[in-house]
């Protein structure tokens, strides 16, 4: 590899700079382009058969079995050659996704026009353990295993009496005591629940009668509140399977005039692309925008630039402005009833408030602002009221969860460190940057940054790292991405005052331990370096003091700017997460971690850091 100059990484980091300016859409701010995947096009596929099923689509026949049609044949089209499907079209084979397709070719009646393509994918799932093996994949977490399931016995291909009934009663309940009945599904789920639980017990009944005469009782009631929740467009959380899971069920159950089943085919129909898949979610609009921003902008305490001044005009960042002020939801959701405050991945009504996607809006909101700039009474209060927002969903033990505050013991109900970090940095922002907190909020904050401090130290690993929750990497030991959490952590302990801690120490030192000898990063060492880890290592390494840091980070730096210069660095790998261990991969991740990493490098390397 060539050794590039300090002027070569200037370079790279204007040129991936400007590739990234340029993935803006004409209204300004970024939208990105989700990966296409099989597992979405074979659940898609699923709800638009059972539709054709149906009289009460007559009109939608034709227009449903040529998306069927396309749909199967683009799933001919990307099968691995081990006979089995990933999540992406760069994802190795799984058991989950493999069975999903293989349900829709025998629901479809398309065994014998692709034999080849049958044969091959019964043998993988026969291989890898079938049922078992989706049981054991997802363990105590039914939130996506038995929607698989039922899918597969929609399809025949699966008894009935293997998937577990889902006890979609409680869904009844007042949502304030949702946490108390502790749901066997995530919060995010609670459509599946209704719906899935409702086909199970259309399909296979219970034993218990008591049991029966509850859930008898419980279904109108049920289907109302999933009406409810359902958004304008038909999208729950605007992601395909769970919009086709739910669809598919209720015509299990036989509702074909039900409301959310219209709904939910007219968002299927109006997601499919061009190609004929389906991708796994809308977008992630206002997730990439806000990390665009914050990477373009940098170390916001470095004095020596003029932030996000460098790239953006004071004209282009005032119009993102007031766009993310915009997408702040102002009133009670309606699905988790979280309160106003926070922000969703995206500006479409399927979105849902969170503490990843918050957090960063937060710290984009103000880094669209020059480090001498105030902010405006509209923009004061927005921030404190997320502020006030992130502060209220903090779990007892100190870190923060996704969503819904103490719901559940489920991964995605749990706190983790990925997001407590998140979380950490923009309220030390908001108190540095914002003149007009009440004394009361800034008292909570400072008790809250303590807590989330103590939660990061307990839950650090033994080796120095740590494990994040929305991220992994397909080739490492059960997926896991320790390079991803341990960098999102040590970017917060440096921006937080905890730079000289032991915890900071060893985390720098389990980062440098991890690079590759080519100077990339990758979830551990050994394993093929990518942009977006090497980027996110580089960030949160640059600006520690030591020769074996600096050494590190020249290295890394000299990795990325080389993929720039050899036009890789747009190269996406498959590192995301999207609920239970579905893999994804965004178009714009890539250069958004690659400008991140090489601009607080050169501000670092400016600043003698």
């Amino acid at each position: 590899m060539s050794t590039v100059s300090p002027m070569d990484a200037r370079e790279a980091l204007a040129s991936s700079a400007s590739t990234l300016l340029g993935e803006r859409l004409p209204a300004g701010w970024w939208q990105g382009e989700l990966s296409t995947s099989a597992l979405s096009t074979a659940t898609a596929v699923m709800a638009l058969q059972l539709a054709t099923e149906s009289d009460e689509f007559a009109d939608q026949h034709q227009s449903y079995q040529q998306l069927i049609t396309g749909g199967i044949q683009w799933l001919v089209d990307h099968q691995n050659k081990d006979g089995g499907w990933g999540d992406t079209v760069l994802s190795v084979s799984n058991i989950s996704t493999s069975m999903l397709v293989l349900a829709v070719f025998h629901r479809t009646g398309q065994q014998a026009v692709h034999e080849k393509a049958v044969t091959t994918c019964q043998q993988y799932v026969d291989a890898a353990g079938g049922v078992d093996a989706v049981i054991k994949r997802y363990g105590k977490d039914h939130t996506f295993s038995v929607p698989i399931l039922t899918h597969c016995a929609l399809a025949g291909i699966v008894d009935w009496k293997r998937v577990i009934p889902l006890p979609f009663e409680l869904s009844c309940v007042p949502a304030r005591f949702y946490a108390a009945v502790r749901m066997p599904v995530v919060s995010y789920a609670l459509p599946a629940l209704i719906a899935i639980g409702q086909v199970i017990f259309h399909k296979r009944g219970h034993w218990n009668p008591l049991v029966r005469w509850i859930r008898r009782g419980a279904i109108k009631r049920s289907l109302k509140v999933l009406e409810s929740i359902q958004p304008e467009n038909g999208g729950f959380l605007e992601a395909t399977p769970l919009t086709s899971f739910v669809c598919m069920s209720l015509l299990g159950c036989g509702y074909r005039n039900s409301p959310v089943i219209h709904r939910c085919l007219q968002f299927i129909e109006a997601s499919v692309r061009p190609d004929g898949s389906w991708p796994i979610d809308t977008s992630l609009t206002t997730w990439v925008t806000t990390l665009s921003v914050n990477a373009l902008a940098g170390d916001a305490h470095n004095t020596t630039t003029m932030g996000i001044r460098d790239y953006l005009s004071e004209q282009d960042a005032e119009h993102i402005r007031g766009w993310l002020l915009k997408q702040q939801y102002k009133d009670v959701h309606p699905y988790t009833n979280s309160p106003p405050g926070g922000w969703s991945w995206i500006d479409q009504p399927g979105g849902v408030p969170d503490s990843d996607d918050t957090p960063g809006a937060m710290l984009a909101v103000m880094n669209l602002r020059a480090p001498q700039d105030s902010f405006r009474p509209e923009e004061v209060e927005s921030l404190n009221s997320a502020a006030t927002w992130l502060l209220n969903l903090q779990n007892r033990d100190g870190g923060w969860p996704t969503f819904c505050r103490g719901w559940g013991t489920l991964p995605f109900d749990r706190s983790s460190n990925d997001l407590t970090a998140h979380v950490m940095r923009a309220l030390v922002m908001w108190q540095a940057r914002v003149a007009d907190v009440p004394d009361s909020l800034s008292t909570r904050a400072e008790i809250a940054l303590n807590r989330g401090f103590r939660y990061l130290q307990i839950h650090q690993a033994e080796d120095g790292s740590w494990l994040p929750l929305w991220f992994g990497n397909q080739f490492n030991t059960n997926d896991e991405n320790p390079l991803y959490g341990t960098a999102k952590v040590l970017l917060a302990l440096k921006e937080c005052g905890h730079r000289q801690t032991e915890a900071a120490t060893r985390a720098c030192d389990w980062l440098i331990e991890q690079q590759n000898s080519d100077g990339s990063w990758s979830a551990r060492q050994g394993l093929t370096g990518s942009v977006e880890e090497t980027g996110l290592a580089v960030e949160a390494l640059a600006g520690f003091d030591g020769q074996a840091v600096t050494a590190a980070v020249a290295g890394g730096v000299r990795w990325l700017s080389d993929r720039v210069q050899h036009g890789t660095h747009t190269e996406p790998s498959p590192i995301g997460f999207y609920f239970a261990k579905l893999w994804y991969f965004e178009k714009l991740y890539p250069i958004i971690f690659c400008v991140a990493g090489l601009r607080r490098a050169l501000q670092s390397k400016e600043t003698g850091g």
